[in-house]
């Protein structure tokens, strides 16, 4: 029996991708093996590579000024990766939660690194306006992460920089709602929430970018060894690329990225909306900053919030344990989650409501 699987990462995937790579898991396309055995030289796995690369650049709709580079090693190598490749002079960094104040500390191995936002104060409840950013005008790029698993909050605009480069950690909320790429340099984001399973991450970067890079970087490290290899210098994650060109092909023959938009506000508008109904539940991210993937609320009583998670499994609502930084409870509610999921677990929050009320 399917449960609905509300955990952060490694998340919930869409049942037709799961069905469909069953399928394939043991002779793939009646090749006699799997994905997971076949070289990835040959020429059945390099039709797989390509299908998945272009699938992935449509869905995302990519413009040609960018590419797509498949590389390994979770967000966390790019925390390093990006200043190795791009930091010349010094960078801004906004902090607005742990990953982005964990790219910050990495970041302060190679240069200066100017702090335009930290959020440290309100424990990470706010994402800065426009208007509370301070991002100098001679920095190499500006760093920040769209959506904060942890703490539940997700900037919901473009930050202007005057023109300085703009990389994003974009792991947590990647392909949840149409974005226009040719405003960003670089974006990068881990598979485990909304593309695919853990093993590959997804690098799109502006080509121009390439031509401004260190020397002597590690050579797993730099991008533009990824780039003229086609991001096959050595044996990548092969399956978790096919598992990836499957979700593409699911976001596809699913409306895309607009229709996934549209679910993705039903869904956390529902929840939000729920819980705001009752007194006994506390949301913990400000209104105006808060995530569309990850919402994380509170009885403000561990015990009864330990009693809430416990008692949802009997209700098929797993994984809703808040990270260890912050307890409490939290929902991720990314693509794969279906609308039944978020109502079963509104209908669950009322009735845990009523009979705990307080």
């Amino acid at each position: 029996m399917r449960v609905f699987n509300f955990a952060a990462g490694p998340s919930q995937l869409p049942l037709e991708v799961l069905q469909k790579s069953q399928q394939d898991l043991l002779d793939y396309n009646h090749t006699g093996m799997s994905v997971m055995e076949m070289s990835h030289r040959s020429k059945v796995y390099q039709e797989i590579f390509h299908h998945t690369k272009q699938q992935f650049i449509k869905v995302m709709n990519i413009p040609d000024t960018h590419t797509v580079l498949f590389m390994q090693g979770g967000a966390s190598s790019q925390f390093s990766c990006v200043p190795l490749n791009f930091l010349h002079n010094q960078a801004d960094y906004a902090i607005t939660g742990n990953f982005s104040n964990i790219a910050y500390k990495e970041a302060l191995k190679y240069g200066d690194i100017h702090i335009s936002y930290n959020g440290q104060d309100n424990n990470y409840t706010h994402i800065p306006t426009q208007e509370e950013l301070n991002i100098l005008s001679n920095s190499s790029y500006f760093h920040y992460c769209a959506n904060n698993t942890i703490y539940g909050t997700e900037w919901s605009y473009i930050p202007d920089t005057n023109g300085i480069p703009i990389i994003c950690d974009m792991s947590s909320n990647i392909a949840s709602k149409v974005i226009d790429i040719s405003k960003y340099d670089l974006i990068y984001a881990g598979a485990q929430k909304n593309l695919a399973p853990s093993g590959v991450t997804i690098v799109i970067i502006r080509k121009s970018l390439l031509d401004n890079i260190n020397n002597n970087i590690p050579l797993m490290f730099n991008y533009k060894t990824m780039y003229d290899k086609d991001s096959m210098y050595n044996t990548p994650p092969c399956w978790q690329i096919y598992m990836l060109g499957l979700v593409m092909d699911w976001l596809d023959n699913n409306g895309g990225l607009s229709q996934m938009e549209l679910i993705n506000k039903e869904k956390s508008d529902l929840l939000y909306n729920t819980l705001e109904q009752y007194p006994l539940f506390h949301l913990k991210a400000e209104k105006n900053s808060r995530s569309r993937m990850n919402v994380t609320f509170t009885t403000n009583n561990e015990e009864l919030d330990n009693k809430f998670i416990k008692q949802a499994e009997e209700y098929n609502l797993y994984s809703l344990k808040g990270h260890r930084l912050t307890k409490g409870i939290r929902a991720s509610i990314y693509n794969a989650m279906p609308l039944e999921g978020v109502k079963q677990l509104c209908l669950y929050i009322e009735q845990f409501a009523r009979e705990n009320h307080v």
